[in-house]
């Protein structure tokens, strides 16, 4: 199952590239076995200034067709790592062939897209900056492979 991450803005050099950069390297290499991945990162930037849905007309340009939907939401649900690693298996496992995961700006995202998805996360009651948001959301893609190849990563 191919995997995207959709996110408004662009990611410069520095730490938080290199730790997304790391650990979707290893989400590429512990995934490839367990039919996960590899994951490419779609960044967009509305430049005209045009909002929450100017930015959803870009990301769902960047959604490749008959993705499965999982917009990063506060009011998404809370999941544990094991339990992301079985949604994302889960959805693997029903013949899934793309998942997209999606990022908005500062503001968030926009209704109209948030009403399409077919999940919607959370990384808790907080809100988190959205470029922290991928740093975290690649950390979790990894670890999730890890969880599913029974690699001693993940210790609950």
């Amino acid at each position: 199952m191919k995997v995207s991450i959709c996110a408004v803005g662009r990611l410069r050099a520095g730490p938080e590239k290199d730790l997304v950069d790391d650990y979707l390297k290893r989400f590429d290499r512990t995934g490839r076995a367990l039919a996960l991945g590899p994951c490419a990162v779609s960044e967009v930037e509305d430049r005209k200034g045009g909002g929450m849905a100017a930015e959803a007309t870009l990301l769902d340009r960047a959604i490749p067709d008959g993705s499965l939907i999982c917009v990063m939401d506060e009011r998404g649900a809370v999941l544990s790592s094991p339990d992301f690693a079985s949604k994302l298996a889960g959805w693997r496992d029903q013949g899934r062939s793309d998942v997209a995961f999606v990022i908005g700006g500062a503001d968030g995202i926009d209704l109209a897209l948030r009403s399409r998805a077919d999940f919607a996360l959370s990384f808790g009651a907080m809100v988190w900056p959205h470029m922290l948001v991928r740093v975290m959301l690649a950390e979790q893609l990894y670890r999730a492979a890890s969880i599913l190849s029974g690699a001693p990563y993940h210790r609950s």
